[in-house]
């Protein structure tokens, strides 16, 4: 138990974001970035190697295999071998970071284009369209929900992975966390944890927005049930047997 003479020590302290704003806004400013950074760097990476995969088969396995075999890695241990060559700070945390979110953002990319209607490529082949026609018009924009949901979740656990950077001293939110838990100041620990919730939660709410931004025929409402669709006039009726 805590001497009865001992100073408070919450949880929850406006007194202390207000005495400490210049290292928390730091700290913040240095975490969006990295988060920002690391997601666009891993979507410039990640894009290329899902549409090769998605060209050629068989170098499917062999992409997501080891990305696979990366994101299995320990991100203490992948900062570990990444120091020698990038030396401590900024760059082994954004190398390692991309790294992580390789595996999501290919494998989404990669199902998305596999997904796309067979009914949809066969019109698109009949109406003349090449391969690469194909890919940028047919494809991908059919692939875009699919490779969102890729982007939001990469963005999530990167915010998460960026506090581990603390290791190699820049891990943004992390830093505070790492030294309120030396110091057992309660406020700075959570002021951190607080942060860092928001982040990812303001991070994929823009993500998603977005998404629906790119996907304005997703948005249009289906018919409700028990209405009918109007036939244009002159319009032909098919019967199929």
């Amino acid at each position: 138990m805590l001497p009865a003479d001992a100073p408070p020590n919450p949880w929850f302290s406006w007194d202390y974001v207000e005495r400490n704003w210049t290292d928390v806004e730091r700290a913040l400013s240095q975490h969006v970035t990295l988060t920002v950074q690391a997601v666009v760097l891993a979507i410039v990476v990640a894009l290329p190697l899902a549409v090769l995969a998605h060209l050629w088969p068989r170098l499917a396995g062999p992409v997501v295999g080891v990305a696979g075999v990366l994101y299995t890695v320990p991100s203490l241990a992948l900062f570990a071998l990444l120091a020698p060559y990038t030396g401590i700070g900024r760059a082994t945390v954004l190398v390692g970071l991309v790294v992580y979110a390789l595996l999501v953002l290919v494998r989404n990319v990669l199902v998305g284009l596999q997904g796309v209607d067979p009914a949809v490529v066969d019109a698109a082949r009949g109406l003349g369209y090449g391969r690469l026609r194909m890919l940028l018009q047919v494809e991908l924009p059919q692939a875009v929900p699919s490779i969102v949901a890729g982007v939001r979740l990469a963005t999530v656990t990167t915010v998460a992975l960026v506090t581990v950077g603390v290791v190699v001293g820049y891990g943004g939110l992390g830093q505070l966390m790492f030294r309120g838990f030396r110091s057992h100041y309660h406020a700075e620990i959570m002021t951190a944890t607080v942060l860092c919730l928001v982040l990812a939660l303001v991070a994929d709410l823009v993500v998603l927005l977005a998404g629906r931004l790119l996907t304005p025929w997703a948005r249009s409402r289906p018919p409700r049930a028990g209405t009918r669709r109007t036939r244009p006039a002159g319009a032909e009726v098919s019967w199929t047997s």
